[in-house]
């Protein structure tokens, strides 16, 4: 199970931070990612970490937003900084999970998503 928190209201210019917890019988986690979808858009891809491709960006939000990981709590952050009005949008957690049964079942999980709105 993923669980975001933090999003929330800001004004352009603002900053916010969002927050993943995966909870649940966990053996590992590869990749964690973070997409948003704005009311009548496609999801997207905002930005991910793994621990065999490393950190991606979507040219959009480089050098504006980073991600980090912490493997000891299976949490991941995106620090939003710089927020444009265009960066309103629901911000959904993923990650690629592997479970502690004993078949190690691997699958992509989602969370429910936390509400991002930036005000100009």
């Amino acid at each position: 199970q993923l669980a975001e928190s933090g999003g929330g209201l800001a004004p352009a210019g603002g900053s916010l931070t969002l927050s993943c917890a995966a909870s649940g019988r966990i053996f590992s986690i590869d990749a964690m990612n973070w997409y948003r979808q704005a009311p009548g858009s496609q999801r997207e891809m905002v930005a991910g970490i793994s621990k065999t491709l490393g950190t991606f960006y979507d040219d959009s939000v480089k050098g504006r937003f980073t991600i980090s990981r912490d493997n000891t709590k299976n949490t991941v952050n995106l620090e939003m900084s710089s927020l444009k009005p265009e960066d309103t949008a629901v911000y959904f957690c993923n990650a690629y999970v592997t479970l502690a049964d004993y078949s190690r079942t691997s699958s992509w999980y989602w969370g429910q998503g936390t509400q991002v709105t930036v005000s100009s």
